[in-house]
């Protein structure tokens, strides 16, 4: 396998694991479960708050609410591939901006 297959696996691996930690975090400290409903408040300091959470948490919420809907709404699974796929991109852009970051802090070597 490829180095750079790797790293890009590697980079969706700590996107999803990123995401899942500041949801998981969110709801311990909110006690309710974040969702792109953050965004409905209205606009204000809650609201513009919500777009930097909401953009490392996104691929773990579109994973709950695919899944979610999957199971209640019996969607179709064409959607739940999308969505997948979009999630993951996501977290694969995500998880590589946590590493530059890393890096960029010299954290990472």
């Amino acid at each position: 396998m490829p180095p750079e297959t790797l790293q890009s696996f590697i980079a969706v691996g700590i996107g999803f694991a990123l995401a899942g930690a500041l949801v998981s975090a969110y709801q311990a400290f909110a006690q309710r479960p974040a969702g792109f409903g953050l965004l409905a408040q209205g606009p204000g300091p809650q609201a513009f708050a919500a777009v930097p959470f909401l953009v490392f948490a996104a691929p773990f919420i579109i994973m709950r609410n695919t899944v979610r809907g999957r199971r209640t709404d019996n969607r179709r699974v064409e959607f739940v591939m999308l969505a997948s796929v979009l999630a993951g991109f996501w977290s694969g852009m995500s998880g590589t901006f946590f590493v530059m970051l890393l890096q960029a802090v010299g954290l990472l070597a």
